[in-house]
């Protein structure tokens, strides 16, 4: 008969595990119990996965997104029978367990926890796991910080949008920790590049220009465990009138309904 303790063991993580102290015989079988009761199917391959491949560094990281992503779903989903693809599972454990900081671990929590659906089909996430393994933590720091900092508002045709957003270099750098300021517009153009924010700095100027796209704000939304509407997530920061600032580069300002 097998060990009651090895049957829990999607993630194939004991062993490696039982060399890290950090990580607790606990914690472990709470994460592998949690990733087996949303995705059994893909239990054998996340076994396989992390037995043959995968450090001990790894796994720890793993089990630390997991036990986030649990807390996210508990707290949205009591009572309610739900699942996740394999694929979305699979491809945030093989991504997010590079992440060793912990708010990279959130995000990757969120998207883990907002993968999970009543009928368990759902891959929109794909989007949002692929943009993320693509950005930097200090990438990451100034997302967070302008989702949630940046006015928001609702288009008469029902989009979400955000206010213009401009910031000093030096606000930047404190917020992503990034001194050298060509390696901060280094950053701020591959943002760009993915169309998570609409400019950068401006020609000749310290200035730059950090406007969330609607995407940057789904993928907040998103990583923060929330499968609704974003419009819905930021529930009173909505307005339904968008209302454009004087923009310290041309001192423009206009307003629309």
């Amino acid at each position: 008969m097998p060990n009651e303790s090895n049957s829990l063991d999607v993630l194939g993580i004991k062993p490696i595990a039982d060399s890290v102290n950090t990580v607790t015989k606990g914690t472990v079988d709470g994460a592998s119990a949690f990733l087996a009761r949303i995705c059994l199917p893909a239990a054998e391959e996340f076994g396989l996965l992390l037995k043959d491949h995968v450090s001990a560094w790894r796994a720890n990281n793993a089990v630390k997104i997991a036990t986030k992503a649990q807390a996210l779903v508990e707290q949205q989903a009591v009572k309610v029978a739900i699942g996740a693809h394999p694929r979305m599972i699979y491809a945030t454990i093989e991504n997010g367990s590079w992440a060793e900081e912990d708010l990279m671990q959130n995000f990757w929590a969120g998207l883990l926890a907002s993968s999970c659906t009543p009928n368990g089909k759902d891959e929109s996430n794909l989007i949002f796991i692929n943009m993320l393994s693509q950005l930097t933590s200090s990438q990451a720091k100034l997302i967070k910080y302008v989702c949630e900092n940046v006015g928001i508002y609702k288009s008469i045709a029902g989009w979400i949008g955000a206010d213009n957003l401009f910031m000093e270099a030096d606000e930047l750098i404190k917020i992503t920790g990034i001194e050298d300021l060509h390696q901060l517009d280094r950053e701020l153009d591959h943002l760009r590049a993915l169309e998570l924010i609409r400019g950068g700095f401006a020609p000749e100027s310290t200035i730059a220009d950090v406007t969330p796209h609607a995407l940057c704000l789904q993928l907040y939304v998103r990583s923060q465990g929330y499968v609704g509407s974003p419009i819905d997530y930021f529930g009173d920061r909505v307005r339904s009138t968008y209302v454009e600032p004087a923009s310290p580069i041309d001192g423009t300002e206009s307003e629309r309904a």
